[in-house]
């Protein structure tokens, strides 16, 4: 990927304070509007997290590496022309997020109350017309990704057996003040790399670790996790609506680029098996970590779990989470939560403390969609509040994954078709 000089990234730097600081005091304003009454009754405290130990439980969490055949990719990629970078995407980016303040009304009300985002972005309405929202990660993520990049994905249903396809938009976040993106469509290889399928399912979870974007399925999937490398992005060369080898070329429904898959992670075969929902990165171990959170409904009558892998300390596995000599990957610490509906996770330790804190982006329930954030540790759990009643019915809405960019001190979300940034100071300041 290119890199760009110091210069620009000060001056970049002085674009973003001062972009910063004028997003703040309009959505800040725009939040205050919201009415108390929109405000609901206080969301159940989950109370302390409760860890899991027995090999019965921790056995449910383990996940079975299948590695794609390093002759299959290398055969694709010879036939499409050879991979490309994320430099060579984001330079040929060609739409444009909008400010929060050009962005429809409707779409602003789903903001955070409290704290209230420092910055956000509303998608082109053409461009995702037809596709569902999925997760964020960011390019804090990566070790050096050279320029500023946040990755949205998005799904879509063609309504067929086996259908469905995902994309990832890349976006060119270097200047805060016009944001660029490009898409491009996540694939499977199949028939010994002769060709690629579109992977059909919705993308609840993303993280971009070093060079490798892991993301995590839907339920009609028995893999749960997606590796793919992202120095083996390929080209298209039609904007066919196909996916995958056409007469005369390569397609990836319209998309210019598409990006195989390296590697799947299948789920364990048993009934109480423990799909990650949402996953982020955790820097507070060496290795770093995986987080993850399966998403239990209101209803189930369960707790949900959350739990932490290891990602591979060998140069030769960089970006995989750590496994043993039969593939296995198996949860290094795990827990119970009474909440449910967790649409993101976050781990994160505080300066000094033996273990981290978990924050988890809750959905509100069905007849109300905005969600609740809770810190929840060892000791208890605590939300943040807002509006005259103390509600804890805060954060967005519907609530999405969470991305916590270390560099920016910024957690990054998506509600709906609106991409947002709070800092992670402020989120603790409201939970003092």
């Amino acid at each position: 990927m290119k890199h760009r000089g110091r210069h620009r990234r000060r001056r970049r730097g002085r674009a973003l304070r001062a972009a910063l600081t004028g997003a703040a005091l309009a959505l800040t304003a725009a939040a205050t509007m919201i009415s108390a009454s929109q405000a609901d009754t206080v969301a159940g405290d989950p109370g302390a997290l409760k860890p899991l130990t027995a090999p019965a439980e921790t056995d449910e969490l383990r996940l079975t590496e299948q590695r794609v055949p390093q002759r299959w990719l290398d055969r694709l990629a010879t036939a499409m022309g050879g991979p490309v970078g994320v430099g060579t995407v984001l330079d040929t980016a060609d739409r444009t997020l909008r400010d929060a303040a050009d962005c429809p009304a409707g779409e602003r009300e789903a903001l955070p109350v409290a704290p209230a985002a420092t910055r956000a972005y509303c998608w082109d309405a053409g461009d995702t017309r037809g596709w569902r929202p999925g997760a964020v990660t960011t390019s804090g993520d990566a070790d050096d990704a050279g320029r500023r990049v946040i990755l949205s994905a998005w799904s879509r249903d063609d309504g067929t057996a086996g259908g469905g396809l995902a994309r990832v938009a890349f976006v060119d976040a270097d200047d805060p003040a016009r944001p660029e993106y490009t898409s491009a469509l996540l694939a499977v290889p199949v028939d010994g790399g002769h060709d690629y399928r579109g992977l059909a399912s919705p993308v609840t979870g993303m993280v971009w670790y070093r060079d490798k974007l892991l993301v995590t399925t839907g339920p009609g999937d028995r893999n749960a996790l997606y590796v793919y490398d992202m120095d083996r992005i390929q080209r298209t060369t039609t904007d066919a609506a196909a996916v995958g080898r056409v007469p005369g070329g390569w397609a990836a429904h319209g998309h210019r680029y598409v990006l195989p898959a390296v590697a799947s992670y299948r789920l364990p075969d048993t009934p109480g098996a423990a799909r990650p929902g949402a996953i982020s990165l955790d820097r507070g171990t060496q290795p770093a970590g995986l987080v993850a959170a399966e998403r239990v409904t209101a209803d189930s009558g369960r707790p949900t779990r959350l739990w932490r892998y290891a990602f591979s300390a060998d140069p030769a596995r960089a970006g995989l989470p750590a496994a043993d000599s039969a593939g296995h990957v198996d949860a290094r610490e795990a827990y119970e939560t009474e909440a449910s509906e967790v649409g993101g996770v976050l781990a994160h330790r505080p300066a000094g403390a033996a273990r981290p804190d978990w924050y988890l982006a809750r959905a509100a329930g069905r007849n109300d969609g905005r969600g609740t954030l809770w810190r929840q540790n060892a000791e208890g759990a605590r939300a943040t509040e807002c509006g005259a009643d103390r509600s804890h019915r805060c954060w967005s809405s519907p609530a999405g994954s969470l991305a916590y960019w270390a560099g920016t001190g910024e957690v990054w979300s998506q509600t709906g078709r609106v991409l947002f940034a709070v800092p992670l100071a402020a989120v603790d300041e409201a939970l003092a």
